[in-house]
Order: structure tokens, then C-alpha cells, then sequence
């Protein structure tokens, strides 16, 4: 009976994406992509600076939209540039170390960005429920600790992960039927007896990394909203959902649809492999891209700023007008 060594022959794999997509709409799908990639780029690097440029956004749950900011930037960074370079220039090979490489980020930044999403909750149930003890817990101090460890445990233990998927031999197969390097569509080309282990021990860890950090956020919105419902002020309730319904929004885009990946992917339930595609690519890239436009306008303290920003540059600029208007008077 043959047996399968621990022998990798495939020094590249090809990266598919959308399988069944005709050749004349390429142009016009990396096109779609490359404006997504763009408006990730720009939206989240202007959310980023107007964070560190006013002060008065120097706060607690600022830093925590500092780093889910800078996790959607490094994300849409990490997929995109290759699956755009695949539909303009039929660049579908990527090196095999590249593709794990690829692989190590997208987890892990989508680890972090589960852990960042908790804090978020968390950052908000003690502010409603236990006001007085949020300015002792809450620091920037404590929060930019606890948004460090979410980066440096996750880095960690996604290295364990990649290096299991590195023990399976990888014998002849090296299509990726996905629109960038994941650890199902990786693993599905290993051969030998131990690819259901190591898929299993990767389908743990995302259940663990992903329903965890759910279950406590649902439950911290849920008592959230049940606490919202007793205040007997009209203005604070409104003023107290208005803050939460942000939030709940990005954290609904970015789970709903990972959840229906993750579950269907392990019990039996079959999607056409497009489908599988664009549900991915939604829960990839839709929250990076949007999540800046629902800061800004959402986000109150984040409008105040800005709406200071540029009427203070307004009044700057009107003594400016004045003084040429005199000199051309004068002259």
C-alpha cells in the first residue's frame, strides 16, 4: 500500500479566485476591487490620522478604533494587491512560503480583529453598567496594554497553526479555489493521514478565537440594551444607543457572515463555490471598507472634531481673503 512521506513537491500555488467568472468581466471585477482597496487605503489611514492629530479623541475607546482602523488597513493590504493583480495581469502564481505568509496574516489579523471587537463590547458594558468604575479600569494606559496583548498572543499563536499546516506534504495539487491564501483552501491540498487532524485543530482554534469573543459581546450588548430600557431620561437612552448602534452594526458585518463560513464549511451544508467566494470576500473586505464612513458619521465626537477642524480652517482662511481684498483696494 503506497504511503504518503513528508516530502513537499509544490514550490508555487495558483490562486483561482472566482472560478467560474468569464474572462470579459475581469477588467471589470479587478476595477471593483482596486476602488475597495483604495477606499480601505484612504478611509482608514484618514480615521488613523484624525485620531492622532485631535486630542480630545486621546481616549479610551479611541485607542480601541485606533487598532480595529489599523487591523482593516493591514488586511485589505494583505488579500488584495495579489487577487487585483490576478484579473489585470493573469498573475496567478504565488510562491509557496508567500502563500503561508499570506495565510499567517489573514488569520491573524482576523483573530485580532474578533479580540478588538470584545474590547469594543466590553468597553461600552462597563461604561453603562458601571459608570463610576469605567474611569479605573478604563485608561488609555490599560486599553493600549490590553490591545498590545490582543497583536503579540495572537502573532503567537497563529504561528502555531501555520507551522502545523507546515508539517503535511504538499504532493502535486496547487490549485487555491479562493480569492487569496486560507488554511482550508491550503490544507485541501495536503496529502497524507494527518490532513483531517490538522484541519480539526485549525477548526477549534477559529471556534474558540471566534464564538468566544461572540457569545460575550452578545451578551454584553443584550444586558446593554436591557439596562438602556430602565433609564427613566428620554435623552440618555438616546444618547446611549446612539453610541452602541455603531458598533453593533460593524460587529454584526464582521461575524454574521464568518460564522455562516466556518459552520457551514464543517457541517456538511454544500454552497456553490462562488457563493462560498463572495461571502468571504464580504466579511473580508466590506467591514475595512465601511467601517470609516461609520465612524465619521456615526461616531459623534469623531463629527464634532472634524466639523471644529474645518470651520476652524474656514475662519483661518477669511482674514487671508480680507487682507487680499484690501491690497487690491490699495492698489
Amino acid at each position: 500500500m503506497f504511503k504518503y512521506t513528508n516530502v513537499t513537491n509544490v514550490k508555487e500555488f495558483m490562486i483561482i479566485g472566482f472560478p467560474e467568472l468569464p474572462p470579459e468581466y475581469y477588467g471589470m471585477v479587478s476595477f471593483f476591487l482596486f476602488l475597495v482597496f483604495t477606499a480601505i487605503l484612504f478611509g482608514n489611514v484618514f480615521i488613523l490620522a484624525v485620531i492622532i492629530c485631535e486630542h480630545n479623541l486621546h481616549k479610551p475607546t479611541y485607542v480601541i478604533f485606533f487598532n480595529l482602523a489599523m487591523t482593516d488597513l493591514l488586511f485589505g493590504t494583505v488579500t488584495l494587491p495579489k487577487i487585483i493583480a490576478r484579473y489585470w495581469w493573469n498573475d496567478m502564481m504565488c510562491s509557496f512560503g508567500a502563500c503561508f505568509a499570506q495565510m499567517y496574516f489573514v488569520h491573524s489579523l482576523g483573530v485580532i480583529q474578533s479580540l478588538i471587537l470584545l474590547l469594543m463590547a466590553l468597553d461600552r458594558f462597563v461604561a453603562i453598567r458601571f459608570p463610576f468604575r469605567y474611569v479605573v479600569l478604563f485608561t488609555n494606559k490599560n486599553i493600549s496594554i490590553s490591545c498590545g496583548l490582543c497583536w503579540v498572543l495572537t502573532f503567537i499563536l497563529m504561528m502555531g497553526i501555520v507551522l502545523h499546516a507546515l508539517t503535511l506534504p504538499y504532493c502535486d495539487r496547487n490549485t487555491i479555489r479562493q480569492c487569496y491564501c486560507d488554511h482550508n483552501s491550503i490544507t485541501n491540498l495536503g496529502c497524507g493521514d494527518d490532513v483531517a487532524y490538522v484541519k480539526w485543530v485549525a477548526f477549534a482554534n477559529a471556534m474558540v478565537t471566534l464564538l468566544a469573543p461572540l457569545i460575550f459581546i452578545i451578551i454584553s450588548y443584550f444586558s446593554i440594551i436591557m439596562a438602556v430600557r430602565k433609564m427613566s431620561v428620554p435623552e440618555r437612552h438616546h444618547k446611549v444607543l446612539s453610541t452602541c448602534a455603531p458598533q453593533i452594526f460593524i460587529t454584526c458585518l464582521y461575524f454574521v457572515p464568518r460564522c455562516i463560513v466556518y459552520l457551514t464549511d464543517n457541517l456538511g451544508i454544500k454552497f456553490s463555490l462562488n457563493a462560498r467566494i463572495i461571502i468571504t470576500m464580504m466579511y473580508s473586505l466590506i467591514p475595512p471598507a465601511i467601517n470609516p464612513v461609520i465612524y465619521c458619521l456615526k461616531t459623534m465626537e469623531i463629527k464634532t472634531a472634524l466639523t471644529q477642524r474645518f470651520s476652524n480652517r474656514k475662519i483661518s482662511l477669511a482674514p487671508q481673503s480680507d487682507k487680499m481684498k484690501n491690497v487690491k483696494s490699495f492698489a
